[in-house]
C-alpha cells in the first residue's frame, strides 16, 4: 500500500510513497525515542543554534517548498512563500524566547529553596492536516524540540512530499538525526502509534470528529492532547463600521488558501443599516480576485481533492435551496482540475447549511442582523469556537466586544484572524482545547516541575 500525492490543479498523480510496515514503524518510534534521551541533555545554546540555521534553510529553499505545496495541495505560489516565511519567523521567535521560557524560575518560601523546573516528556506525535502542510507542522515541532522533547509527524496522505522536505530540513540544519521524524502511514493506522509506549503526547490540527477520535484514543492510556479543530469563525460588521477595512479582511480572511482554513471568514454578519452597502463593497472586491494554475500569478488555486469540491457544492446547494440567496458563483467549472469559484450566499440565517455547518472553501455566507445584540446572539449561535472578529470605528467597544462578548479562543478587531507566534493558538467548544505557539504553547508539552530544597 502507498500514500498517493495528487495535484489537484490537473488531477493527475505526482508520485506514490511505500506505507511503513509495522515494524519499520517501531525501528522509527525506537530510533526517535534514543535521540530524544541524547537531545534532552544538550545544551539550550546548541538547540538555539539549530533554530537559527533552520531559518535560514527555510529561507534558502523557500521557492522549492513553495512549488511543492502548490503541487501537493493547490496553494498559490505567493502565499507558499509567505507560509515558508512564516516559518523562519517562528524559528527566530523561539530562538530569542527559548532561554526566558524554558529556564529555572525560583519562588520565594520562607526556609527553603523552591524552583520550578520546566523539563522535557519525551516524544510528542503530531497529526498535521494538508491545508498548510509546512506552518501546521512547525508550530508544533518547534515549540515540542526546542523543550528537549522529540517530534513524531504524522501528516495529511496527499502531502507526504511535504513531509519528506520538513523531515530533511531539520536534519540539514543541524538538529540531532532522528530528533524528527515522519511516519508514511494513513489515518487509521495512527490509533496504535498513540498507543505506543514511546509516545508521551498527541497534538492534533483537524477536523472535529478526528479530535475526538484521538482524545478517545489518547485518553484510554492517559495520554495529554492537544486539539486544535474546525471553525464557523465569525466576523461581525456594525453600523459604524468602517466598509472598506471591513470588506479588505473580509475577503482576504476567507480566500487565503482558498477558503480552506480553520480561521476562515465563514459568517459574515452585517448590521442591516449597512447590509447592502456592504454587499456591494464585497462583490466589487471579490470580482478582482483570480482563481487558476497556483504555479501562476493568482489569489486562489483548486480545492484539495474533487471530494473536497463535492461536499462544498453540496452544502451550497442546500443553502440555496433552504432559502439563500445566490449572487456569484456557485457552480462546477468545466475543465481539469478541482477549482471551486468565489461564492457569494447573501440572506443566510440559521439552519441553513451556510451557517451551521463549516464549509471549507471560498463561500461567503452573508447574514444580516437586525442591531448589534442579535449579531453578537449569530455570532455565538455555533458549535464551534475558534476565532472571531468585530468591525466597528469605536475602537474600545470593539475591544469590549471580543474580550467579553464573542466565544472565541481568538478576537481580532478590525482585522482578519490569523495565528501568530507571539500569541497563544487555540480554541473552545468543538474547536478543541489546549493551545499553540507563544509560551503557553510551549508548556503545553513539558513536566512542570516544583522542586523543594529544605534548608538546615
Amino acid at each position: 500500500m502507498a500514500l498517493i500525492s495528487i495535484n489537484p490543479a490537473t488531477g493527475d498523480e505526482i508520485k506514490a510513497y511505500p506505507k511503513h510496515s509495522p515494524v519499520e514503524i517501531g525501528y522509527i518510534l525506537n530510533q526517535a525515542s534514543q535521540a530524544q534521551k541524547n537531545w534532552c541533555n544538550t545544551d539550550l545554546d546548541f538547540r538555539i543554534s539549530c533554530l537559527e540555521q533552520t531559518a535560514g534553510t527555510l529561507r534558502d529553499r523557500a521557492k522549492e517548498y513553495a512549488k511543492l505545496m502548490a503541487m501537493e495541495m493547490g496553494k498559490p505560489l505567493s502565499q507558499g512563500l509567505g507560509e515558508v516565511e512564516k516559518c523562519a519567523w517562528l524559528c527566530e521567535y523561539y530562538a530569542e524566547k527559548a532561554k526566558p521560557y524554558l529556564v529555572d524560575k525560583e519562588v520565594d518560601i520562607s526556609g527553603q529553596k523552591s524552583l520550578i523546573s520546566i523539563q522535557p516528556i519525551g516524544l510528542v506525535l503530531g497529526i498535521m492536516p494538508w491545508n498548510f502542510p509546512f506552518w501546521q507542522v512547525f508550530r508544533f515541532a518547534i515549540p515540542t524540540i526546542t523543550a528537549g522533547n522529540g517530534a513524531i509527524l504524522k501528516h495529511a496522505s496527499n502531502v507526504q512530499g511535504c513531509a519528506a522536505a520538513i523531515e530533511k530540513c531539520f536534519i540539514d540544519s543541524g538538529f540531532l538525526e532522528n530528533i524528527f521524524r515522519n511516519l508514511v502511514i494513513p489515518g487509521q493506522e495512527v490509533a496504535e502509534v498513540i498507543k505506543d509506549p514511546s509516545i508521551a503526547a498527541v497534538t492534533l490540527t483537524g477536523s472535529t470528529p478526528a479530535g475526538k477520535s484521538v482524545a478517545e484514543t489518547a485518553g484510554s492510556v492517559l495520554k495529554k492532547t492537544v486539539l486544535e479543530l474546525g471553525g464557523s469563525d465569525p466576523y461581525v460588521v456594525l453600523e459604524d463600521a468602517d466598509l472598506v477595512i471591513a470588506t479588505d479582511a473580509c475577503v482576504t480572511g476567507r480566500t487565503l488558501n482558498a477558503g480552506q482554513s480553520c480561521i476562515g471568514a465563514k459568517r459574515i454578519i452585517v448590521h442591516e443599516s449597512v447590509y447592502d452597502s456592504f454587499l456591494t463593497h464585497l462583490e466589487e472586491k471579490l470580482s478582482t480576485k483570480i482563481m487558476g494554475d497556483p504555479l501562476d500569478e493568482v489569489d486562489m488555486g483548486p480545492m484539495v481533492s474533487a471530494s473536497a469540491r463535492d461536499e462544498i457544492h453540496n452544502q451550497v446547494e442546500r443553502a440555496i435551496e433552504s432559502g439563500a440567496d445566490l449572487r456569484l458563483g456557485g457552480q462546477m467549472p468545466d475543465g481539469p482540475g478541482f477549482y471551486y469559484p468565489i461564492t457569494l450566499l447573501v440572506d443566510v440565517k440559521p439552519g441553513m447549511a451556510a451557517f451551521d455547518e463549516e464549509i471549507f472553501g471560498p463561500v461567503f455566507s452573508v447574514i444580516k442582523a437586525n442591531d448589534e445584540a442579535e449579531a453578537i446572539s449569530l455570532a455565538n449561535q455555533t458549535d464551534f469556537g475558534l476565532g472571531a472578529a468585530v468591525f466597528t470605528r469605536d475602537k474600545i467597544k470593539g475591544e469590549e466586544i471580543a474580550k467579553k462578548h464573542l466565544d472565541a479562543g481568538l478576537c481580532f478587531v478590525n482585522d482578519f484572524v490569523k495565528s501568530d507566534p507571539r500569541l497563544p493558538f487555540g480554541g473552545i467548544k468543538q474547536s478543541g482545547y489546549g493551545r499553540e505557539l507563544s509560551s503557553i504553547g510551549m508548556m503545553e508539552f513539558v513536566n512542570i516541575k516544583t522542586v523543594v530544597v529544605k534548608n538546615d
